[in-house]
């Protein structure tokens, strides 16, 4: 086992004592980066990347080699799993990712499979063995999965929707179908995140994208009740060391009291939500991740470093700070600009953790 030289990232999820408040950025392996690209463009597409374990090692360890950043995120996609369930998995050109089989029915719900992600996810865990190797204890590394609830709306909705519609009809119309295909994914990801654990990956997020689109009582009863189901069965301590847990719920803000007893480590914030207000409510239950606005790259120098000082004015003293974008990072933005954000990040953060 490679000893970590910056633990910092982990430290904080932790909510244990850190020098400088760490920072990575959703999405930080992509489309803004001309050597993302290049990568991209030899792999062929998108799928082939995630699937060519040297590849997507090398993609992963890009921003690492321009920003100061305090943790790698595994990459990889967060469909992986109702690919392996065998829907059939393609991306569209400008229209993002889509499936040639769809889920509507019970019988549809019932021929699915719960994936072995040991095998039927190999390419995964290879990568994850593979970027393990490559960091060699230079930073910790991110593993990841959808949640359940984000992955059975594409699987209903047969890619990216704007109004949810079939997947709210199956919700409320048969609310029986909905609950069995939120079980076998929620079986699924906590074994495809154990074995991203036990593969390498030293901390894991999931990703509740489309949480928010629901209605308080609905997001208890078909997000976070499945989340919390994979938390409770996911490996917590490997290799030595504690495996922190870390759940974002896009547009999710208005629960966070609710999601801090789901039994994660710490919250994502989007920047709908003020970090001030969300560590005034949650206290020191769990550390909080985020949460500037993505789009504030765009702006000049100073006022990225403006926009830092203030989110950690706001969190104030202490350790429970995991310092992020709100989402992910946008792919327009100039590569400059996030090395004036993770800077500002370590150089203004200083004072708060004497």
């Amino acid at each position: 086992m490679t000893e970590l030289k910056n633990d910092r990232f982990l430290r904080a999820l932790l909510r244990e004592p850190v020098d400088v408040t760490p920072v990575w950025m959703m999405r930080q392996a992509g489309r803004y980066l001309p050597e993302y690209r290049a990568t991209r463009s030899q792999a062929g597409d998108f799928l082939s990347l995630c699937k060519n374990k040297e590849l997507a090692c090398e993609v992963t360890i890009q921003p690492l080699e321009r920003y100061e950043l305090d943790a790698a995120i595994l990459f990889s996609d967060i469909l992986t799993i109702p690919d392996a369930m065998g829907l059939g998995l393609y991306f569209e050109t400008g229209e993002g990712p889509k499936f040639k089989k769809i889920i509507r029915t019970e019988a549809d719900v019932a021929a699915l499979p719960v994936p072995d992600s040991a095998k039927d996810l190999d390419y995964v865990m290879n990568a994850v063995k593979e970027i393990r190797r490559e960091l060699n204890g230079r930073v910790p590394l991110i593993g990841f999965s959808g949640s359940p609830w984000t992955l059975a709306t594409y699987m209903v909705e047969g890619g990216s929707s704007k109004d949810f519609r079939h997947i709210k009809e199956m919700m409320y119309a048969t609310p029986e179908v909905m609950h069995a295909l939120l079980d076998k994914l929620a079986q699924s990801v906590t074994d495809y995140l154990n074995q991203q654990i036990l593969s390498g990956a030293q901390a894991v997020q999931i990703f509740d994208t489309w949480g928010g689109v629901l209605s308080g009582p609905m997001y208890q009863e078909f997000s976070l009740r499945y989340m919390q189901q994979i938390i409770s069965g996911l490996i917590r301590e490997h290799e030595g060391r504690k495996v922190p847990v870390i759940m974002f719920t896009k547009n999710g803000g208005q629960w966070l009291e609710t999601m801090a007893e789901a039994g994660a480590d710490a919250l994502g914030l989007d920047w709908t939500t003020n970090i001030d207000d969300a560590r005034a409510r949650v206290g020191n239950s769990v550390a909080l991740q985020g949460n500037m606005d993505p789009s504030v790259l765009y702006a000049s120098p100073e006022r990225i470093r403006q926009e830092v000082g203030d989110i950690l004015g706001r969190f104030g003293a202490g350790s429970g700070h995991v310092f992020n974008l709100g989402h992910g990072i946008h792919q327009f933005v100039d590569p400059e600009r996030p090395k004036a954000f993770v800077d500002a990040v370590h150089e203004l953060s200083a004072q708060y953790h004497k």
